[in-house]
């Protein structure tokens, strides 16, 4: 065996390895197989597993320190093939596997476990973590002595993923193999509907997916080699709760792929061609439901599909009519035959979101429907699969509590141990200090001012007080790493400027791609500000707020590293600049999406937060133009539930600033609705708030834009570059909503969930289609005088228009963001 110390750095891995699946009709652009800790390829089945030390550029693997490991098990009982686990790699230190993508979107991670002992390595007993992208995958996993499989299914957006290894503290970590490859684009949809109380579409396009069940029906097992994207579906025997009520039928042949949306990549014709049916042969009549129970992990939520096809061989569908619940959630009632057009042995799934209960079971169960007398009660497939938390982990969060209940342990007894001590030592340094003046010592502190010569024993103010408040907060990277990141912030990756410092491009040393604000030398003001956005961004964590990746406080630096937005402002691609304009189409979703961040922080906490600085420069676009809302160093939370409002000296930005609170110092969330408006009109107009080039009535964008529209002259203001995009209904709806976020008093503002509502509705109108006679716009036209009047019927009129809340309707998309 070679010397393990001869290993490199780098190993390259070769990347014409293999055609797979040709034969079964999916062929993945990405597809990776390795045999770690090996040093030949191996076959299994069609598909070859290359050893992880071969030469090639579309695969690396970088680690501190590895081993090859080798055992002489050889009755390995296994679905897969048992030569997969007769080596190890063994990694003492971070390691990464690193992989080019081709394509990107939705792949799947399979990571094969099985425990050796090689030397003094117990695998078993191994503790680390293992991470993708912005995701945990695993948490100090539970491997027992027996072979385990963690597949995962994760959107890529970049075109290298790396899979990190990182060992716990006194342990390593170790892989047997691994499988990475592109799936189909259905496979797993974008979104999702939930079926618990919160109802709604629960989003699944950004999150990491954890297959935690495939069940085959009928008590039958469909092996890896049988299906297109090598899938192991284990029998549904050992799930089933009442075994005297389920019968087995098996019909493959009946299984009909033609004409349908269903093909052999969501399910294989085995899995669809057997079934368990409930009993009826029992009695005629029995009600009763068929159910499966699955051990989940507390407080995720999970996508469940299920799995139907009719191959009883009957002259219709009508009989397959069954009612279909989760836990205590009804799924609703499936008409399998108006799904497939009543083709007979046509396949069908149905994808629902659910939260496990507390109870830690998922169970699943369908029955007879009271819409139709004596129907057919079958299930084929199951899958069920955990969806990342709010975190980004799929970690199963009771093993972090097992962690800190082991620590609190610890702690106790080390403090009643300790007490005793303490106790005899206070009464000794008493007695020392009734004999002794006291002598002041000179307090070491902090300064985030780099000018000031100060000594530093950790981040604090200037007066002593520490500059986080919250142990919770993280993420903080060495000045090293940033002077890395940015080429020692090389002028020419800047990629903005403001008032806090300059905005550099960087990339870490994992190929994130992040932007990174460093602070300028400026006065504790700075310091302040830094502080708040770093509390704030820690707090939260939704699709439309810009994501914090760290932060660096060393060498009285203030530098805040945000995920990287690759196409800048909202500002830039409307005036100013060089980069391409936008639709009106793109305008009303960045809008959309920017109204759901701000709704988010008015209504998604106790206490309300108050962007205080909404701009159309803080607004961020990524690759695909989603909009998220950037730059809290004002931010401030809202009033106590006692009060109106916060008392607070102005701040923001010239232009945006709400005319109550500039004037009377009274800041509420009605004065991010008034720098929205104005934002709203830069959408619509296409040029800056302030423009001094202009003529003096068109130099203020807000007075003009009011002005020329009490005038009749809406179309006037419209920018140029949208003519012929934008409906007259939908042109009048966004104007209504924009006007009355301008209000001049806060009390006659819309909150921003009626905002929210009114440009969903704007969007939505714009985006219908004309009919043949082109009479659309009129019906439009009257829909939205229509939806005028009743706005204004239960509200009351202009002055309550208040009063009007859409709070409760938004309230389920808040939550689903917040994951």
């Amino acid at each position: 065996m070679e010397n393990p110390g001869n290993f490199g750095l780098i190993v390259w891995i070769s990347s014409m390895f293999f055609l797979v699946c040709l034969s079964l009709g999916y062929n993945p652009v990405d597809n990776y197989l390795i045999h770690c800790g090996s040093f030949t390829n191996i076959s299994v089945g069609d598909r070859v597993f290359v050893a992880d030390n071969s030469s090639s550029s579309s695969y690396t693997l970088s680690t501190p320190e590895h081993i090859f490991a080798n055992s002489s098990s050889n009755s390995i009982s296994l679905y897969y093939d048992s030569a997969l686990y007769q080596t190890a790699r063994i990694f003492n230190g971070p390691s990464h596997y690193s992989f080019s993508i081709k394509e990107q979107g939705r792949h799947w991670i399979r990571l094969h476990f099985f425990p050796l002992v090689f030397e003094t390595y117990n695998m078993s007993k191994a503790k680390f973590s293992v991470s993708a992208q912005n995701f945990t995958l695993i948490s100090e996993p539970q491997l027992g002595n027996g072979s385990v499989v963690k597949e995962y299914s994760l959107n890529i957006t970049s075109n290298k993923l790396v899979l990190t290894f990182t060992p716990s503290a006194n342990s390593f970590a170790f892989i047997n193999a691994l499988e990475v490859f592109s799936i189909p684009d259905n496979l797993i949809p974008k979104e999702a509907r939930t079926i618990d109380s919160k109802g709604g579409n629960r989003n699944l396009w950004e999150q990491a997916l954890e297959t935690v069940a495939r069940v085959d029906m009928g008590n039958t097992t469909v092996l890896p080699q049988n299906d297109t994207l090598w899938r192991l579906w284990v029998s549904d025997d050992a799930y089933r709760t009442d075994k005297n009520l389920g019968s087995f039928v098996s019909n493959v042949k009946a299984v009909n792929f033609t004409g349908g949306l269903v093909t052999e990549d969501f399910a294989p014709a085995s899995v669809y061609g057997t079934a368990t049916m409930l009993n009826s042969s029992i009695d005629p009549n029995l009600n009763a439901n068929l159910t499966w129970s699955f051990d989940v992990s507390p407080g995720f939520d999970y996508l469940v599909r299920l799995h139907f096809c009719d191959i009883m061989n009957k002259t219709t569908l009508e009989s397959i009519f069954v009612e279909i619940f989760v836990n205590t959630h009804s799924a609703g009632h499936l008409n399998l035959g108006s799904q497939t057009s009543n083709v007979l042995g046509a396949p069908y799934f149905m994808d629902v979101c659910t939260r496990a209960s507390a109870s830690a079971k998922l169970n699943v169960s369908v029955g007879p429907s009271n819409i139709l007398h004596y129907p057919t009660v079958i299930l084929n497939g199951l899958e069920i699969m955990k969806i990342n938390n709010a975190r980004g982990s799929l970690d199963d969060p009771d093993v972090v509590s097992s962690r800190r209940s082991k620590m609190k342990v610890v702690v106790i007894v080390g403090l009643a141990v300790g007490s005793f001590v303490v106790v005899v030592l206070a009464a000794v340094i008493f007695l020392f200090c009734r004999r002794r003046k006291p002598v002041l010592g000179k307090e070491e502190h902090f300064s985030m001012n780099r000018g000031r010569k100060v000594h530093t024993t950790g981040s604090k103010y200037s007066n002593g007080t520490a500059i986080f408040s919250s142990s919770k907060i993280g993420y903080r990277f060495p000045f090293m790493a940033i002077l890395e990141a940015t080429d020692n912030f090389s002028e020419n990756l800047v990629i903005g400027v403001g008032g806090f410092g300059k905005v550099y491009r960087g990339v870490l040393r994992d190929e994130t791609e992040v932007a990174v604000k460093r602070g300028a030398p400026q006065s504790n003001q700075g310091l302040i500000e830094f502080q708040t956005e770093i509390e704030m961004l820690s707090q939260f964590r939704h699709r439309h707020l810009v994501s914090l990746i760290g932060y660096c406080d060393e060498q009285n630096e203030m530098i805040i590293i945000y995920e990287y937005m690759e196409n800048g402002t909202l500002k830039n691609h409307l005036y100013g600049s060089s980069l391409p304009g936008l639709s009106w189409r793109q305008r009303l979703e960045i809008c959309i999406g920017s109204a759901k961040g701000l709704h988010y922080l008015h209504t998604g906490s106790a206490k309300k937060i108050i962007h205080r600085d909404v701009k159309s420069a803080n607004i961020l676009l990524d690759k695909n133009f989603m909009a998220k809302v950037a730059d809290f160093g004002l931010s401030k939370t809202g009033p106590d539930i006692d009060q109106t409002h916060v008392s607070t000296a102005v701040k923001g930005s010239f232009g945006y600033l709400d005319p109550e609170y500039l004037t009377r110092q009274k800041l509420t969330e009605k004065s991010d609705v008034y720098s929205f408006g104005v934002v709203l009109l830069e959408v619509l107009c296409g040029r800056p708030v302030i423009d001094p080039s202009l003529s003096r009535e068109k130099v203020n964008l807000v007075d003009w834009a009011m002005k020329s529209c009490r005038n009749g002259k809406l179309e006037e203001i419209v920018d140029p570059s949208l003519v012929g995009q934008i409906k007259p209904a939908s042109l009048r709806k966004f104007w209504d909503i924009t006007e009355k976020c301008l209000a001049e008093h806060g009390i006659y503002r819309p909150s921003m969930g009626d905002v929210l509502w009114n440009l969903e509705s704007a969007f939505q109108i714009n985006e219908e289609k004309s009919n043949q006679n082109g009479e659309l716009s009129s019906q439009i036209s009257h829909v939205s005088d229509l939806e005028t009047s009743l706005e204004f019927s239960r509200a009351g009129g202009l002055d309550d228009l208040a009063g009007i809340s859409m709070s409760t309707v938004f309230a389920q998309m808040v939550r689903e963001e917040m994951r």
